[in-house]
């Protein structure tokens, strides 16, 4: 049951929030409301009067002697407890402000256009609780309708330090989000002007907070990563499965290795023991029949880590099987990876749930719900020139969580960035604050960002806050990247191999190239990635004309092709920079050009080793390669590209729109 209106404006004008004068009426007497000042409004409260308006339980500009009538019009149609009078607010700009919480996320605070415009415009802003005054600012910053907050058409501006106020008040630190047994809560309009604001209306739908999970103490996973030896459950001497298939990966690995079978002392090569109680390993993979899996994992006391490869839990809607699970495994004394996942992969460790061998150790680690999108992204971003730190696929994470595993990665020295991929938000409060804790980069995909999950609410707040919005401002607020597809994923997770550690300095995007057409594209590519492209320094014109190039802005058109000087592009670079630094510099070439108007590729290779030596002389500038057309090259040519580039530590990327949504995930510039 909803609170009434005036027992959530007690609650707001002891919390400091301005809220009309006005007086409670149950028993028709509307005496006390002569101490009011005219116009008046009435309201009508009682039970199931949720949207007033729409109820016709609300009359505006009342007179005093017109409050009875009113009264018992509404009364002889509503289901009516007893009456608000109060004071009409002036007249200003109406916003909305409401507080929902969020099953994965818990208290979400939104801030926009309100009124009658709330779902009409639905111009609006998400925060995760608690809220600072930069996040207050921000979202009032990010509303298509914030104009109207400086001043329109010759109004005057509105006091937004106010707004900002109210909002810090409901939703920051110590905010009535924390007093509140908060269900949904909405302040709809918050009428707002030159000198304040005031919250004409109000309203409060109660529940309980869920009980919290208790936190479990840091877990060390490094043997989940790097096992002394390893166990496979479930691999079998006549009718080979995913079991035996993992225990050739384990077995060409060369980690050590030992089978679980209930008869034989081998299969395929590997020796075999009865049980895992028998097994001395680190980490056991179990793929047998989900039906079995607890009592498999009932006896793996004394492995740290054993993961369940096995679906038709949760997933699957047998959500008690998958209780069972996780029970066998805190009897015994294990943690639990999965279940349905497929592993972990680190080449460091011999870890590994892919064929085709193990690849280089680096310091790129990634998170995955999915097991198969993991190995994609593994042996495509190999191909690519990623080198992986950690890789662990979670599943349903019943136990082991994407958040424990991104506190521990916070402090691994051999991870220097790492990439998320999600789609169920369970546990999501605890995520948010181990992503805001980590000092290191972090990109996230997330999965099922549709308006489809937006839930039912009784309220205008409950039914604007969707998961997309909710995963935008986890990101926005933890500092994090928001990608929208896989190799947007791989493609920030490179930029990050690259430059995560370069200390760069100055700001802004500078893009060079050949083609007007294409440096017309470039501009609308990072304009649509939300990445500013600076005007080029008014001194630079006259130096970059003695070179040939005619300047008209940024993107900024250079002659670059198998007929020009290699060095051109370079040169040019260090012109602008001189004179102002850029953050990021993006060099692209049209590839198909050098073999239509030429036929080697070492004019090419001379242009990719001309932007490295660029780089080696700007370490405070990060420089990212486009090979556009890139198809066009014979075989092998964009490989030795790729490792010209990558030994300055420059990410090569086969298209701009690739290159925008690095930049702008990597480089913080906007959101890809």
């Amino acid at each position: 049951m909803s609170a009434y209106e005036h027992e959530v404006k007690a609650l707001l004008r002891e919390a400091g929030v301005p809220v009309p004068r006005g007086v409670v009426v149950c028993d028709g007497d509307f005496g006390a409301a002569g101490e009011l000042a005219a116009p008046l409004v009435l309201k009508a409260f009682g039970p199931g009067l949720v949207h007033k308006s729409e109820a016709g339980a609300v009359v505006l500009g009342l007179r005093h002697g017109e409050l009875a009538a009113a009264a018992e019009a509404m009364a002889a149609r509503l289901e009516v407890a007893g009456f608000l009078v109060e004071e009409q607010a002036e007249a200003g700009v109406e916003l909305i402000v409401g507080l929902v919480r969020d099953p994965g996320f818990g208290p979400v605070v939104l801030a926009g256009l309100g009124g009658v415009w709330a779902e009409a415009l639905a111009d609006t802003a998400l925060r995760l609780c608690p809220l600072t005054e930069q996040d207050a600012r921000g979202m009032l910053a990010s509303l298509r309708g914030t104009a109207l907050l400086r001043g329109w058409r010759g109004g005057p501006p509105v006091d937004v330090d106010a707004v900002v106020e109210l909002l810090v008040t409901v939703a920051g630190t110590g905010g009535l989000w924390e007093r509140l047994e908060l269900g949904e809560f909405e302040l709809n309009p918050v009428i707002v002007g030159p000198s304040g604001v005031v919250a004409a209306d109000a309203r409060l739908l109660p529940a309980a907070a869920p009980a919290r999970a208790r936190a479990r103490p840091p877990a060390d996973f490094l043997p989940l990563f790097e096992p002394r030896a390893v166990a496979v459950v479930g691999a079998s001497t006549t009718r080979p499965g995913f079991g035996n298939l993992f225990l050739g990966f384990y077995r060409d690995a060369g980690v050590p290795l030992v089978a679980v079978h209930p008869e034989a002392d081998g299969v395929s090569g590997v020796p075999a023991v009865r049980s895992p109680a028998l097994a001395k390993v680190d980490y056991a993979l179990v793929a047998v029949p989900a039906e079995r899996c607890a009592d498999v994992v009932r006896q793996a006391r004394g492995i740290p880590f054993v993961q369940v490869m096995s679906g038709g839990f949760g997933e699957a809607g047998r959500h008690e099987l998958e209780r069972d699970l996780v029970e066998a495994a805190r009897a015994a004394g294990t943690r639990l990876l999965g279940p349905n996942c497929m592993g972990v992969y680190c080449p460091r460790g011999r870890q590994t749930f892919v064929g085709g061998g193990l690849g280089p150790a680096g310091s790129v680690a990634l998170i995955s719900q999915s097991g198969g999108l993991a190995g994609e992204v593994i042996k495509v971003g190999e191909r690519r020139g990623l080198a992986f730190s950690r890789v662990a696929t979670v599943g349903n994470a019943a136990d082991v969580t994407p958040a424990e595993l991104l506190r521990w990665l916070s402090g691994d020295p051999e991870t220097r960035a790492v990439g998320l991929y999600l789609e169920d938000p369970r546990g999501g409060r605890e995520l948010y604050e181990a992503l805001r804790a980590t000092d290191l980069p972090v990109v996230l995909l997330v999965g099922g960002r549709s308006g489809q999950g937006q839930r039912a609410a009784a309220s205008h707040t409950g039914g604007m806050v969707s998961d997309r919005r909710i995963w935008e401002a986890v990101a926005e607020q933890a500092g994090a990247a928001l990608v929208s597809g896989q190799d947007d994923l791989i493609g920030v997770l490179a930029y990050f191999q690259a430059h995560g550690s370069r200390p760069a300095s100055g700001d802004g995007v500078l893009v060079v190239g050949p083609s007007g057409g294409a440096s017309v594209l470039a501009a609308d590519a990072f304009d649509a990635a939300g990445v500013r492209l600076d005007p080029l320094p008014d001194d630079a014109y006259d130096e970059l004309r003695t070179l040939g190039v005619v300047a008209t802005g940024n993107p900024l058109e250079v002659p670059v092709g198998p007929l020009g000087r290699a060095g051109l592009v370079a040169d040019v670079i260090g012109v602008i920079t001189r004179r102002r630094p850029y953050r990021d510099v993006v060099a692209h070439v049209n590839v198909q050009a050098y073999f239509t108007y030429g036929n080697a590729a070492e004019p090419l290779h001379a242009y990719a080793r001309a932007v490295a030596g660029a780089q080696d002389a700007l370490p405070g500038t990060r420089i990212t390669l486009v090979t556009r057309n890139g198809d066009c090259a014979p075989g092998g040519v964009e490989d030795e590209v790729r490792r010209i580039a990558a030994a300055a530590g420059i990410p090569v990327y086969r298209s701009m729109e690739a290159a925008a949504a690095a930049v702008a995930g990597g480089g913080r510039h906007g959101v890809a």
